[in-house]
């Protein structure tokens, strides 16, 4: 491997980007830009038109103990700072990252797909968790602890873990990059960072804009290259003392068993299967706004999506129609094109699980309400799809999505809605729709799930504890558990004698 300071110029950068220093193919490792050796590159493309964006190095094994040798060698230095330090390098990599925050977007939605307006929100989303933790940082106090012996006076402080493997998704590539990074930098970790192989422009630009903010080299690093082995790698190296994973669960049980043996720390956002309740009482205009916005956004590719739509069986063709209605209006299409709302998925595996889905519950009674076709107006796009009357046994009631499809079925109780909400092995957000306040209060005390959401859609940001329960993960990002996830308690027992 050999190290170049300047990116080589095989694949020019789109002409519509302003700053072609952030258009980065290499990896970057101990404040260093890294590529493979020859011929060890992977290609990353655009699921609008499948054209190919750049060839990425592929790095493995012995790369990923370097960067973690370079992680574990800066942490001494790092964590003495004072975090006001820290918090000043936070705002500065925050500062670049909204200055940039077109050319971000326009590289997310090239290599995700994801409409141009939804990746500048994104860019806003994950530059105000570095904000939040910036400032969070500096809040890390002391504990007193009231002596029990004589003579004695003890105290509880927070410490950084050390060195910390982060893996992100192909979903939110920037946003759940600066939630895990910025949490752990402001703790006084190090970090060393696999993007997906789907979306790793952006963690590269994000790189860039830390090395311009004057993160010291090995404090911020980032491996790029095929899953396993570098995360394999990371797993078994006793030098990261901690590893946070967004993913599917079946993942997240793969390296929770490498983690065992070196006892590594764990936090974990995994899978979800979202139920989205809608009671007899709701105003339905409103039920199907928020049903929109919790199915499609993102394509539905989202962790979040609302996959089990309960509507009750009093005003459950009203809600179905409007629904379907408003679903034939949206537009599919490139997501740099003016007013597109539904982007393609993100690869063929994406595109056959979701026809899967839906020929299955076909196949089992459901009615194919809308949609329920791909290919227009590109080879991985999938029209936005509804189905009624889907039974339990359908794999869609069963397993996430992850693609534009809703499931809707009818409920006849408060109670049967709630056991079949709850009738999952998931168990991140559900959303609730009602305006009887004593029946939102229940089902939040009755739904298993780590989040809630009553008569709204959006209910993520910087301050809030994000995770669930079940197989849906371990731990919270955000909020200062998020951080603290990233800390070590010391207690200190100091004899006054």
């Amino acid at each position: 491997m050999r190290a170049i300071k300047e990116p080589h110029d095989d694949h020019a950068a789109p002409a519509r980007l302003k700053d072609a220093q952030l258009w980065r193919d290499r990896a970057y490792i101990d404040g260093q830009w890294l590529c493979a050796g020859p011929g060890d590159s992977f290609a990353v493309t655009d699921p609008s038109t499948g054209r190919t964006l750049a060839y990425v190095a592929a790095l493995g094994p012995d790369e990923t103990r370097q960067a973690i040798a370079a992680a574990a060698s800066a942490l001494a230095a790092w964590q003495s700072l004072y975090p006001q330090e820290r918090e000043a390098i936070l705002r500065r990599w925050h500062d670049h990252i909204l200055s940039a925050r077109e050319d971000l977007a326009l590289i997310m939605t090239l290599e995700q797909g994801k409409p141009l307006a939804e990746a500048r929100g994104e860019i806003d989303y994950a530059a105000s968790f570095i904000a939040y933790y910036a400032a969070e940082g500096c809040r890390i106090g002391v504990e007193s602890v009231t002596s029990h012996l004589p003579g004695a006076a003890m105290s509880v402080t927070r410490v950084p873990v050390g060195p910390v493997g982060l893996v992100t998704p192909w979903n939110f590539p920037s946003a759940m990059l600066t939630r895990k990074a910025a949490a752990a930098l402001a703790a006084g970790c190090t970090i060393v960072a696999h993007p997906s192989s789907e979306t790793p422009l952006s963690a590269l630009a994000l790189a860039e804009l830390a090395g311009r903010a004057g993160f010291p080299p090995g404090v911020f690093n980032v491996v790029t290259g095929p899953a396993e082995p570098i995360v394999g790698a990371m797993c078994a190296d006793p030098r990261l003392r901690a590893l946070s994973f967004t993913g599917s669960t079946g993942i997240g049980r793969q390296i929770a068993a490498q983690c065992a043996p070196t006892l590594k720390r764990l936090v974990m956002e995994l899978g979800g299967h979202a139920p989205l309740v809608i009671f007899e009482d709701a105003d339905i205009d409103r039920a199907v706004s928020i049903a929109m916005d919790a199915k499609f956004a993102t394509s539905g590719q989202d962790c979040l999506a609302a996959n089990r739509i309960l509507v009750h069986r009093d005003i459950h063709d009203a809600f179905l129609d409007r629904f379907a209605a408003r679903v034939r209006t949206l537009r599919c299409g490139n997501g740099l094109e003016p007013g597109v709302e539904i982007g393609p998925l993100m690869h063929a595996r994406a595109l056959a699980k979701v026809a899967a889905q839906v020929e299955d519950a076909v196949a089992r009674g459901a009615r194919l309400v809308e949609g329920g076709f791909a290919g227009r107006p590109g080879p991985l796009h999938y029209a936005p799809t509804v189905l009624a009357d889907v039974p339990a046994d359908a794999l869609i009631m069963q397993e996430e999505t992850f693609g534009p499809v809703a499931a809707v079925t009818s409920f006849d109780t408060e109670a049967q809605a709630l056991a079949t909400a709850n009738d999952t092995p998931y168990g991140l957000v559900a959303y609730v729709v009602t305006r009887d306040a004593a029946r939102a209060a229940r089902m939040v005390a009755g739904l298993d799930f780590g989040m809630v959401a009553v008569n709204r859609v959006k209910i993520t940001g910087a301050p809030v504890p994000f995770g669930g329960v079940k197989q849906s993960g371990l731990g919270r990002e955000g909020s200062r558990h998020g951080l603290e996830a990233f800390t070590e308690l010391k207690y200190a027992c100091l004899d006054l004698a």
